[in-house]
């Protein structure tokens, strides 16, 4: 067996972006960019107000106060859009709206909070204001020329709106991949099936996509396959258009363990199938072609891990994307907890606030079949090899998994 590390690396070797395409900015948002975008125009692409007001020459301000006003000559009603027509003369200034072109002359702007409107044609003002005030600066967002933007950033909404300030309609992307998902074995059935006897609902074939969905991939629904290495050759050949190929169960050592099999019929380059860890020790990994293949253990607590460890990770890199991993952090235990020596050992947690400090607590029973602990997980408690007693008190390594820290305190174990 190889540890986790070991394997994480040889997956990740074998990893490369998939294709580029382009798309509009209505379907870049969480797509990763395949180019550098350097700024076409200044933005703003001249001074404008920052503010409502008037357009001022800041030295006829200077002597202005609320029992000694600056009476200002109003020479133009200026709303954004437009462009002025007068020039701002000592003594006058221009009626300005937010986002308009700063006259020439002028060098500020009086807040309209700052200035009482005799008439059309006068305005009091009530307060000084410094050059510079309340303007936008002619490209103080971006300057022409600028790098706005480097290949390998994710599009959040930010980054969309500052693609279309920069006048693009249209961006490079990577593509998502696609995956390829084939839950195996006799014993299962699909959702609204009629249960048999000795027969239990495929939750992989759910869990999965959704796990592939929540990275950013768009998930390809194989179905069901029987025990059969006939069966399991077809559809893993239905899956070589794929990105990547995903199976759930068959990869252990029993009688019916066809997956490992079949996929060596296919010509699949195997790299491992055995990771030292607990809860996902078979899972198997190699290359059909170019497309990736993963058999992963059929426990679905166990699939659920090693998708979080192994197949996201590589998911995320053949999206473009620079940062692989989930952040972790650091929780305090509320129980002792014993694990078997010589594995990596991932237990499912929920997080617990007391005081601004962070504990954690298991969320039950940790069969790698008990779907429901991995629904009650916050995250995964990091542990090593050598660790066999971890005590009440101690700090542990926690993964978060995918949106639990949005709700997690909310709930209680």
């Amino acid at each position: 067996m190889i540890s986790v590390v070991e394997a994480r690396d040889i997956i990740l070797s074998h990893v490369r972006p998939v294709g580029v395409e382009k798309v509009d900015l209505f379907s870049a948002l969480d797509r990763v960019l395949a180019e550098d975008v350097e700024a076409t125009r200044n933005q703003p692409p001249w001074d404008n107000s920052a503010m409502d007001g008037y357009a001022v020459r800041s030295s006829d301000t200077q002597t202005a106060s609320e029992t000694t006003p600056v009476v200002l000559r109003i020479v133009e009603h200026l709303p954004a859009g437009k462009r002025a027509k007068q020039e701002v003369q000592p003594g006058q200034t221009v009626h300005i709206m937010t986002g308009a072109p700063i006259p020439s002359g002028a060098d500020s702007v009086v807040r309209a909070e700052d200035a009482i409107r005799v008439d059309d044609t006068r305005v009091r003002i009530v307060r000084p204001v410094s050059p510079g005030a309340d303007l936008r600066r002619v490209g103080e967002d971006m300057a022409k020329g600028e790098r706005l933007l480097s290949a390998g950033t994710v599009l959040r909404p930010a980054e969309i709106g500052l693609l279309a300030s920069n006048n693009r309609s249209m961006v490079s992307v990577y593509r998502h991949p696609r995956v390829a998902i084939l839950s195996t074995g006799d014993e299962i059935m699909d959702v609204g099936s009629e249960l048999e006897d000795g027969k239990i609902i495929d939750s992989n074939g759910y869990t999965l996509p959704a796990m592939v969905m929540e990275a950013g991939c768009e998930p390809i629904r194989l179905g069901i396959s029987p025990d059969t290495r006939t069966d399991l050759e077809k559809k893993l050949r239905e899956g070589l258009m794929a990105d990547v190929i995903l199976t759930s169960g068959g990869v252990s050592v029993g009688e019916f363990d066809f997956v490992k099999a079949a996929l060596d019929a296919l010509g699949t380059t195997m790299e491992f199938w055995k990771v030292a860890m607990t809860p996902g020790r078979p899972l198997a990994f190699g290359r059909i072609q170019d497309t990736l293949a993963f058999g992963l253990p059929g426990n679905p607590v166990a699939s659920m891990v090693t998708f979080e460890l192994f197949v996201r990770p590589a998911l995320l890199k053949m999206r473009g994307m620079s940062r692989l991993y989930r952040p972790t952090l650091r929780a305090t235990l509320m129980e002792d907890i014993r694990k078997m020596p010589g594995r990596k050992q991932f237990f499912r947690m929920c997080l617990i606030e007391r005081e601004g400090k962070l504990f954690t607590l298991r969320t039950g029973a940790q069969g790698s079949g008990i779907l429901r602990s991995m629904s009650l997980a916050d995250g995964l408690a990091i542990t090593h090899e050598h660790q066999e007693l971890l005590c009440t008190g101690e700090e542990v390594e926690i993964m978060p998994l995918g949106g639990a820290l949005s709700f997690w305190h909310e709930r209680s174990c």
